[in-house]
């Protein structure tokens, strides 16, 4: 049995699999030098409580299932975590039918507590911030994800499990009763072969599926001397008409806080700087024809995004309508994480959970977030998928 890719996906199914099958013979391959070095390790580290998804949808099932399942392991572990809570806050009665939708999805999800605030109690919770209502989620929390990535791999070996560092895969084919991994060393023989490769994975699998457009996101940090600005979470009301959630304000388990991120097209896949620059990779993405019709469709806010990107007081002027008493001088330049958007040949971004099998192969082709919140449930999802291939 193998798996391509050591970040949170790829090790939680590995530890799923190694529950079921004890004696099972497994290796997960990884092109980097230790595991979670991207996605799993570059994001915003909320557990999130399931608000947003589509009721019936994977992502709504199993954002759920599997915060309470990260929540039991982290306890088992020594992992530290934060219920914060979260404020989605609304601005202006614009805002107020979305934001009584979501309340309606977060009932509909089973997120326990969630509830509608007014102005009054909006600022008993959060003193410093703006808006004429909110919806309290004090379910969602925040934890250090490259720390769970680290347990699940702890956890896979002491089971059993191998994990070689530096093996990049290329290819992945069915093989009569067997599947292969072409690795830049040597192919790989197994049973069933999983791929969980991220911001690689229409690498991988059915090629005329959704490809990946990376966008970078980037975030101010507060000063020590702000920090005190914002208690938990608090996040603006989604517009559906926008492709991404928008700037909004987050905790970190080590007391630092965060502002952002922006959205903007990462000119390579893995690149987590201004400077990143992969000509063949951008020539890619221009290519494909999804891209450009989201590019038509987003524009106006893809130049929005870009002009953040480079104006610090841009960006400050979208935190100060959450956080009015934010000053320049209380920011500054945060990391970057570039997330994996698989986009469908219509332009259009895929929403939900994407795995796709073949006989001897199962492929994570989309799990943004909340991936990293879901992943002991993905994992399992899949490890049920692997068994019955095993025993075919």
């Amino acid at each position: 049995m193998a798996i391509v890719g050591a970040g949170l996906i790829g090790l939680a199914t590995a530890y799923r699999l190694l529950e079921q099958r004890p004696s099972l013979r497994l290796v997960v391959l990884e092109k980097e030098d230790a595991v979670g070095r991207h996605q799993s390790s570059h994001n915003s580290g909320v557990l999130h409580a399931g608000v947003y998804y589509q009721p019936g949808s994977l992502k709504a099932g199993l954002c759920r299932s599997g915060k309470a399942a990260l929540e039991a392991f982290a306890v088992e572990h020594g992992i530290k975590f934060d219920r914060c809570g979260k404020l989605i806050v609304a601005l202006d009665s614009r805002e107020l039918p979305r934001l009584q939708a979501l309340f309606d999805r977060a009932v509909a999800n089973g997120v326990p507590d969630v509830r509608l605030v007014g102005p009054a109690e909006l600022k008993d919770v959060e003193p410093h911030v703006a808006g004429i209502a909110a919806l309290a989620v004090p379910d969602t929390g925040i934890i250090d994800f490259a720390r769970v990535t680290q347990e699940y791999a702890a956890e896979v070996a002491r089971r059993g499990g191998e994990i070689r560092m530096g093996w990049t895969a290329t290819h992945v084919a069915d093989v009569g009763s067997r599947a292969a991994v072409v690795t830049d060393r040597k192919d790989v023989g197994a049973a069933a072969v999983v791929t969980c490769t991220g911001l690689q994975a229409d690498r991988f699998g059915d090629h005329a599926g959704p490809r990946i457009v990376p966008f970078r996101g980037d975030y101010y940090t507060l000063t020590p001397g702000a920090r005190h600005l914002v208690r938990g979470l608090i996040y603006p009301v989604p517009d559906p008409e926008l492709p991404f959630l928008g700037v909004h304000f987050t905790p970190r388990i080590d007391g630092a806080v965060w502002a952002g991120p922006n959205a903007v097209l990462a000119f390579a896949r893995e690149g987590y700087h201004r400077r990143s620059f992969r000509p063949d990779q951008v020539a890619e993405t221009v290519a494909y024809r999804g891209f450009r019709r989201l590019a038509r469709r987003y524009w106006r806010a893809g130049a929005v995004e870009l002009w953040r990107d480079v104006s610090k007081r841009a960006f400050l002027r979208q935190l100060q309508r959450y956080v009015p008493e934010l000053e320049a001088a209380h920011l500054a330049r945060g990391p970057s994480g570039v997330r994996a958007q698989a986009v469908g040949a219509d332009g259009t971004l895929l929403d939900d959970f994407c795995i796709l099998e073949t006989r001897r192969t199962v492929h994570v082709r989309n799990a943004p977030s909340p991936g990293a919140t879901a992943s002991l449930a993905i994992g399992q999802h899949i490890a049920a998928r692997v068994v019955q291939k095993l025993d075919q």
